[in-house]
Order: structure tokens, then sequence, then C-alpha cells
């Protein structure tokens, strides 16, 4: 398909519900800033049709980026196959490039059916339900082996691929990235910031961003708000994001009598960054967390726990401060030391700063990635690899059957 001179058609395929999370940020971000004479990337996303809050293509608009979708009328709907395989004809797609489960099913699939070649980014794995623990996770981890190329986004994620059966030369860790000339703090705003928020003189603000589901442990967030309460004035906590624990969360809040405000999804992270004294994250799970990057760009002090690709990018007393997973006790003792100690807190998060400017910004994470791009199509005529061969049925359901060339 790619002649020499033309820039590598990529099709990022991608399947999510309601706003989505992390992974539409650098989705989007990255096909927004591909070098036109490298790559030229269309974003697809399956849409389902019973999902009221879908709102990727308003952002995807706001960045002037190529988009399509498709419509399901069901998480496994066959009608969408028709539609995809014109999608990547039409386009002379020469890569189609999946970030969840069910894509990457469907990109291995394109990928027989069209000649295009098939890679996945693995943002990690989401347990929020015992089907996606005991069935998707697994299952997705096996059909990765037979990928030619697969990114990790965190070095756990690439331990995990590599005992998953994935070949280690296969998998390139790419760590998410920010724009650090979008997320920067202007200290100009902090006044006016608070004072939207409710916030009084002195009042520590403590912020909080991430879909509000099992696996982000907003429960022990609050347990550790809890234990700060003696403070005077007391703390206040905003959690930003939406999701199916919106009910239980306030109902514990208001059991711990925490001072907590649920923002719901929201577009002015960088405005409410401004409010905040200090950024947390609860997580038990995490791939690269953009919602980390964020708080790094935006000079607010850190407080998060040693979640999957966490460390990866915060180092414990250099850049924020790193506590157990599930420990409420020590996220309360971390957010205390954040808030007593404030010169050595700030010096973390100037240093944070220093980090994304220098080895995280969403540009050189874009320019890697385009260089992945060229490096599969030159290889397009290496057949060593294993492929997986598959093929309709009469129902119109996909079969697959490995096997190798």
């Amino acid at each position: 398909m790619t002649k020499v001179g033309n820039p590598i058609r990529v099709l990022e395929l991608r399947s999510v519900r309601g706003t989505g999370g992390g992974p539409e940020k650098t989705i989007l971000a990255g096909a927004a800033r591909m070098n036109p004479a490298r790559a030229a990337a269309t974003v697809c996303y399956l849409r389902d049709e019973r999902d009221p809050v879908f709102a990727i293509d308003s952002r995807a608009a706001d960045l002037g980026v190529e988009y399509v979708e498709v419509r399901e009328r069901h998480s496994f709907d066959p009608s969408v196959w028709r539609p995809l395989v014109d999608i990547v004809r039409a386009r002379a797609i020469d890569i189609v490039h999946a970030h969840d489960y069910k894509t990457d099913f469907i990109a291995l699939a394109l990928a027989r059916a069209t000649g295009a070649i098939a890679l996945s980014t693995v943002h990690g794995w989401i347990h929020d339900s015992w089907r996606e623990r005991r069935i998707y996770s697994p299952a997705d981890r096996w059909l990765l082996r037979w990928y030619p190329r697969v990114i990790a986004v965190s070095d756990v994620i690439r331990t995990t691929l590599v005992s998953s059966g994935v070949k280690a030369e296969r998998i390139t860790t790419l760590l998410n990235g920010i724009d650090p000339l979008h997320f920067w703090r202007n200290p100009a705003h902090v006044a006016d910031a608070r004072r939207e928020l409710g916030l009084e003189p002195g009042q520590l603000a403590i912020g909080a961003v991430g879909r509000l589901e099992p696996v982000k442990r907003f429960d022990v967030l609050l347990e550790a708000v809890a234990r700060l309460q003696q403070q005077a004035p007391s703390p206040r906590l905003f959690i930003v994001g939406d999701g199916s624990l919106r009910a239980p969360l306030g109902a514990l809040a208001a059991q711990l009598g925490v001072d907590a405000s649920f923002l719901g999804h929201r577009v002015d992270i960088v405005r409410l960054h401004h409010a905040f004294d200090v950024f947390v994250q609860s997580s038990d799970s995490e791939g690269t967390p953009n919602a980390v990057l964020e708080a790094m760009a935006l000079e607010t002090p850190i407080v998060a726990t040693d979640a999957g690709g966490t460390r990866g990018i915060v180092t414990d007393d250099l850049h924020g401060l790193i506590v157990p997973r599930g420990d409420a006790a020590a996220l309360a003792a971390a957010i205390g030391r954040t808030s007593v100690d404030r010169d050595a807190a700030l010096a973390r998060a100037k240093c944070a700063r220093g980090r994304v400017e220098r080895e995280l910004s969403f540009d050189e994470r874009t320019r890697r990635l385009e260089g992945v791009y060229e490096e599969l199509a030159a290889a397009r005529r290496d057949r060593s690899a294993p492929t997986v061969d598959f093929s309709v049925r009469a129902d119109n359901t996909l079969r697959a059957n490995t096997k190798r060339n």
C-alpha cells in the first residue's frame, strides 16, 4: 500500500462508552500532532447506539482530527464488520492500530481481510467485572501473541505481556505523554480558581481525577481524607470523573463525614488544578496514568500509589510521594506531609514539571510512535512472524485459526 514518499495511513481503532478515559487523550492528541509527511491518522470509534453520553466525536472535532465512527447495536454486533472493511479499503489504510481487547481482535481480522498491518497499544486491563477479569483480559493477552508489534505504555505492562507469551522483541515500551505548553500553571489564576470552588483561605484542597470505578479505589481515598478531618479548617476533597460508583461513593463520604465534591466529567482540568494543593491517585492498577502526567505538568504536588506505570513516571520523594496500594493510613500520612512541608512539596512539583518538559512531552511520544509505524511499514515483506487466519462464517461471525508462515 505505502509508496516511498507517501505518509503511512493509520486507522486508530477504539471501542469505548461515555466520555472515555486516559487512552482517549493519547489517541486524539497523537492523531492531532502527527507529522503529515510521516503519518496520516484516521480515528475510528465503535459507538454503541445505547450510549447516551458518548462524546468522543466532539472532542475529535475540537482538535481537528480526521474522525469516523461505526454504530453498533450492542457490544458484539457483527454488523460492524463490513463498514470497517470498507473504511480500511476506501482510505487505503496501511496500519490498523487497536487500543482495547475488542479492537485487538477486530484489527487482526481486518489485517487478514485487507492486507493492512495490525498494531496494538496496551493501555492496561480493566477488571471492573468478572468477565473482564476471567475472560476478556486473558483472551486479549493470548491474542496479542500473534501481533507483529505491541506497544506497552509502562514497564509493568511490558512484563505482563512477556509473561503472557508475547515475544519481548515485538514489544515497544512507549510511555504516555502530555503537552507542557497546554498544561502549565499560572500563579495569577490560583486565587480565582480557589474562590470558584468555595475554598476558605488556608483550607487544604485535595484533587483526584478518574473513572468512578472499583480499580481507582476512591473508597481508600475517602478513608484517608477522613483521617485528616481534625485539621482546621478541615480539608475538602474534589473528585473529577463519572462512573458506576457515584452513588456508593457519595454515601461513603457522608458516612465518613468527608467534605467531598463529585464534579463529574470536566473539560477545565487545567483550571481546577490551580485550586488544588495536592493531587492524589489512589488506584490499584494503572497503565501510564494521564491524570498524574497532568498533575506533573501543572506543578500540583503529587501523592500516588505504586500502581502499574505510576512508578515509571514518578520517583518517590523526587517527583512526588509514593505509597502502597490500598493503605489509607499511608495515603493520609503522605497527604499530611505534603500539606505541612510546602517548600519540599513545591520542590518536588517543580522537579516533576522538569521531567515532563525533558522526557514526557507528547510531541516526543508522537515522534517515537511515527517511528514504530515506519518500522512496521518497512517490514511488511517479512513473513516470518506468526499470524492469525480469520474467516467469516456463514452466520456472519468471525473464526480464528492460529498458524505460522
